[in-house]
């Protein structure tokens, strides 16, 4: 760990910063320089430091001296490094409550701090991992301040010392909405909080579609709901997720989708996202994986969530072996929207939601045609008990209609209920 930190009062914009692999907290690894480019307002650059060797940060950033990247565009930073910066969340947090005294990627980089997703830090210096300060992080005690901390934001109400002390960015990767890193005795977990604005209990229902997602099979990072003072006499919660990206004392290098689909220069789709899991995953493992993508996917369609975009898939790094594994399912939720289309593209139809498009491209995830059926009904069958699921998670009535609304409207029924009649021999197959 560092010998000292950064401040936000304390720092003084700089044109260099350094990027640090993590991996072992307690022995930081320079890997490179971050600056700002000279021909793109606000993007940032990087090379290499001449003795990493370990492992390319992503396929866009191979490891060739001297070699200096960029980004291309504002507000970005190259390859793996943009999946450091904060997400809108947390960039947030960094100009409204941090307020370093420049706004730019560099600072965005640094401000997300020395417990963001992954395994890369940003340090002020190249002889020491100098990051910014972060912590001490809230404990169970102080969920139900941390709550109204993160509504005070969102109001835009005065910054106290509580809000300093509590909201802090912290997380990377994900979205827009409310989050930190609550202390526990097992280390630091990501907590997750509604928006002032939600219909209903958002976090409470991520809960069930994800402990849903475990039962039809899919990998599933851990969560777990906490109670929250009620808002006019409504309940709330909020929720808590393992971190995937941990493993004991040390940290795992991850790639959001985004960032492997833009390094291989692939369409942001499904089928390409298994593509990257097969040139870049354990060729033991490459087919579970594709397997498991191909259930992600058709579980998004059948309950809804149309926000599976490509920061909400993410790969990562064997150390053991030097492959990439596909990280636990995170974010899944329905999105009550009805859109009739996913974030990501899902077969010949584009983006249509339909199982029948998700059929379309299964060659890609290395998936026969009858194997492909059994592993739709599988989660079709899951899918179809939703209620009973969400009502023993604890999911209110009020609530229970807006996503039968969507759940069971006919569009995601009738399809479900059409794989769920395939009929026995696919049942059978399910079994092999």
């Amino acid at each position: 760990m560092a010998e000292r930190s950064i401040t936000a009062r304390g720092y003084r914009p700089q044109d260099q910063l350094y990027v640090w692999a993590l991996v072992n907290p307690a022995a930081p690894v320079l890997v490179g320089e971050l600056g700002l480019s000279q021909l793109v307002a606000d993007c940032a650059t990087f090379s290499y430091a001449p003795q990493w060797w370990n492992f390319p940060l992503s396929e866009d950033l191979p490891m060739v001296a001297s070699q200096l990247f960029s980004a291309g565009e504002s507000a970005s930073a190259p390859g793996a490094i943009d999946d450091a910066r904060p997400d809108r969340w947390g960039e947030r947090i960094i100009r409204h409550i941090d307020r370093p005294a420049r706004l730019s990627i560099l600072e965005m980089l640094l401000f997300a701090g020395d417990d963001r997703f992954g395994a890369l830090g940003v340090s002020v210096s190249a002889d020491q991992y100098i990051p910014r300060a972060l912590g001490p992080y809230p404990r169970l005690q102080d969920v139900a301040q941390l709550a109204a901390a993160v509504e005070d934001v969102q109001t835009q109400a005065p910054i106290t010392p509580d809000i300093q002390r509590l909201v802090q960015p912290g997380v990377t990767l994900g979205g827009a909405r409310p989050k930190a890193l609550l202390q526990s005795e097992q280390g630091t977990c990501v907590i997750k909080f509604g928006e002032l604005d939600d219909p209903v209990d958002t976090p409470l229902i991520e809960h069930a579609t994800m402990t849903l997602a475990a039962k039809a099979g899919i990998q599933s990072a851990a969560t777990g709901v906490l109670p929250l003072p009620p808002r006019y006499g409504k309940a709330r919660h909020a929720l808590t997720i393992a971190r995937f990206d941990r493993a004991g004392p040390y940290r795992v290098h991850c790639l959001s989708a985004k960032t492997a689909l833009r390094a291989a220069n692939l369409p942001e789709s499904y089928s390409a996202l298994a593509t990257i899991l097969l040139r870049m995953g354990h060729p033991e493992r490459q087919a579970a994986m594709r397997e498991e993508l191909f259930k992600r996917m058709v579980f998004n369609i059948l309950t809804d969530n149309t926000d599976d975009h490509e920061r909400n898939h993410s790969i990562s790094l064997n150390l053991a072996d030097g492959y990439y594994d596909l990280t636990p399912a995170y974010d899944m939720l329905p999105s009550l929207q009805n859109l009739g289309y996913q974030a990501m593209a899902v077969g010949r139809m584009g983006a249509e939601s339909s199982v029948e498009n998700a059929l379309t491209e299964i060659n890609d995830f290395g998936i026969k045609k009858q194997r492909a059926l059994a592993l739709v009904q599988q989660v079709a069958q899951v899918v179809d008990g939703w209620h009973a699921h969400f009502e023993q998670s604890g999911v209110c009535a009020a609530d229970m209609e807006l996503l039968h609304a969507s759940i069971d409207r006919d569009a995601l029924r009738l399809q479900r209920k059409a794989y769920l009649a395939c009929g026995t021999s696919v049942g059978t197959f399910m079994q092999s």
